[in-house]
């Protein structure tokens, strides 16, 4: 196999996926955020059924904001070993070539970090909303 097309594949489909989490993360958060816009805690009968419905879609950021360093850590690993595994098939040590690979092995690192520190941050965000709400539908509770 070409490793251009290997590399490229490589480059793509880890950028790619850490696009989708970063698409999916922030539509998440909107949506959370305008779920509990219109929320009335006052119609749940028990804190269970609250907690069930303000807690949908959560461990999905929270799984994108722990796991997307990885995958970066992935794209990166997999870039270096298709620049050594190309510097090893071509028998040349062009420095340029190698620092240029290497750096962009790296981007996916990097990609990784910038996916994975919003969604910590929405993923926490939420996680207050939800302490609040959960709160506030026990205020109501003592009060009745």
């Amino acid at each position: 196999m070409n490793i251009e097309l290997l590399s490229e594949i490589v480059d793509y489909g880890v950028l790619g996926l850490l696009a989708f989490m970063s698409f999916l993360t922030l539509f998440f958060w909107i949506e959370r955020l305008l779920f509990y816009r219109k929320i009335n805690v006052k119609q749940y009968k028990t804190v269970e059924a609250l907690e069930i419905d303000v807690t949908n879609n959560l461990s999905i950021i929270s799984s994108f904001g722990a796991n997307a360093p990885y995958i970066g850590l992935l794209g990166t690993v997999l870039g270096i070993i298709i620049t050594f595994y190309s510097m090893g098939q071509t028998a040349q040590m062009d420095v340029q070539n190698i620092m240029t690979s290497l750096a962009l092995a790296l981007k996916a690192t990097a990609m990784g970090l910038l996916v994975a520190i919003p969604a910590i941050f929405f993923y926490n965000h939420l996680n207050r909303k939800v302490e609040v709400l959960i709160n506030k539908w026990i205020i109501h509770q003592k009060e009745n």
